[in-house]
Parts: C-alpha cells; structure tokens; sequence
C-alpha cells in the first residue's frame, strides 16, 4: 500500500517542480533582459550579410525544421504518433520559424525584431511540451496545446509590453523555456518511455543547456577562438539539439503502431 501511494504521489511531481517554479518567479520579482544584451560579440559582415556567423548560424534550424515537417507529414505517422502528432507539427513548423525569426533580429538587433526570435522559440516550447505529454499520458487533454501555445505568445507579448514600459520582466518566458527541461525527464521516467527515447531527450537536453552556456560566454568564446562566438556556438548547439528530439520522434513513430496502443500497454 505504501509503494501504490508513492507510486500515486510521483505522479503530481511534474505539477509540483511546475508551481514551485512558478511560485519561485513570483517571490523573486520580474526578471529584466541582460544589460547590453544586443551587443554580441562578433560584428563582423560577409558578403553584404551584417552579423553574418549568427545570421547564417540560423541556417540548421531552417534544415532541421523543414526535415521534421516533411517526415511529419508521410503517410501513416500521424497514425501512428496519435495524440502527439499535433505537438510535435507545431514543433517542427516552429523550428523552421526560428531560423528566419532569430536571422532578421540578428541581421540588425533591437529590441523590436528580438519579438520574432523568441516568438517561434516559445511556441516551439509549447509544441515539444505538449507533443511528450500526449506521448506518456493515456489521457487526452486536447486543449493542452493550443493553451501553452496561446501561453508561448503571451509570454512574449508580455515581455515587450513591459520592455516598451521600462521595465522588462522575462519570468513567463523563461519558466516556458526551462520547462520542458525537467518535465519531459520527468513525464518520461514516470511513464517508462523506451530508453532509447529518454537518452535521446537526455542529450538534448544537455546539448540545450551547453548552449545556454555558449550564450553567457559569447565574448570570452569569441576572443578565445578568434573565429567563432558563444552565440554562434549556441545556434549551432540548438540546432543540433532539435535534431536530436526530431529524429526521436521520427524513430518512435517508426516503431509502435500508434502511440494510444503503446500507453496503454506502459500504463497496464
């Protein structure tokens, strides 16, 4: 009885890691942007391309991006993805968004195009987010995706309105974007996902979070090298972080008949 109340409890953990955060930012009082955050460190043109290592770094997010969607949309995988197919769609079409999102803010930074960098950033979020939740959740909660996607653009929206007023405040965003970093490990060990698919989320994962470091050291990176950026780092890193998560979708689609039929034999 003991270990079936444990069982039970480890289940309202994702909720609780969600509000403790929440409650977290809360307390903690609005996040502002980095000071001189449009300063990056390589300003250097290439062929009439202004910032070009972080406007052309965005390239592999287009890639990435337009791989996923095709294979997305072959016969049979949406079948066979059920529930999660929508998700991961808003995912794929996201990261393809980003490449041109992030390359205009970058082609001359401010504060009014960084609006399109994060924008296919948060719905991306949202998609990936609400893609694993139907992939290790048996029950189906549609209006899951269109809330975090409607909450990916208010977050957004509230950052550039608090911006525009002053007094910027990240805490929305940021909290959709360390999400899923501890709720889709945690959605995953809960429903024992395959674990091939959990080492390759695990990767992600921490190919994502290399690149955040890239991004905090972009000068130091950049004087290190001679040639590279942290923030061109991060793109890449990012990119090759999305392409991991894509190709183990794409391979759990391949696999199971649908993803209902394999819920219900994991949750049996």
């Amino acid at each position: 009885m003991i270990a079936k109340a444990l069982a039970g409890g480890v289940r309202f953990l994702p909720m609780a890691c969600v509000l403790v955060a929440a409650g977290g930012m809360v307390l903690h009082g609005p996040i502002p942007q980095l000071a001189h955050y449009h300063e990056f460190a390589d300003s250097r043109s290439w062929l009439g391309v202004p910032h070009a290592a972080d406007v052309l770094s965005n390239v592999p997010f287009a890639l990435v991006g337009l791989w996923a969607a095709v294979r997305l949309s072959r016969p049979g995988v949406r079948e066979r993805l059920g529930r999660a197919w929508a998700g991961y769609a808003l995912l794929a079409l996201a990261l393809f968004a980003t490449a041109f999102g992030s390359g205009y803010y970058h082609w001359a930074p401010d504060n009014a195009r960084l609006v399109w960098d994060r924008l296919p950033i948060a719905l991306a979020c949202a998609g990936l987010l609400a893609g694993v939740h139907a992939e290790t959740h048996a029950r189906a909660r549609p209006w899951l995706l269109p809330l975090l996607a409607l909450f990916a653009i208010a977050s957004v929206a509230w950052w550039s309105f608090t911006e525009a007023r002053g007094s910027g405040d990240l805490r929305p965003y940021l909290l959709l974007q360390a999400a899923p970093l501890v709720l889709v490990p945690l959605w995953q060990a809960i429903a024992r996902s395959p674990r091939r698919s959990r080492i390759a989320f695990g990767i992600a994962i921490a190919l994502y979070a290399l690149a955040k470091v890239a991004e905090l050291e972009d000068a130091p990176i950049f004087h290190a090298t001679g040639f590279v950026s942290g923030h061109t780092v991060k793109h890449l890193l990012a990119a090759l972080a999305a392409a991991v998560i894509a190709r183990a979708v794409l391979q759990i689609s391949m696999r199971a008949p649908s993803s209902t039929t394999r819920l219900v034999g994991m949750l049996k």
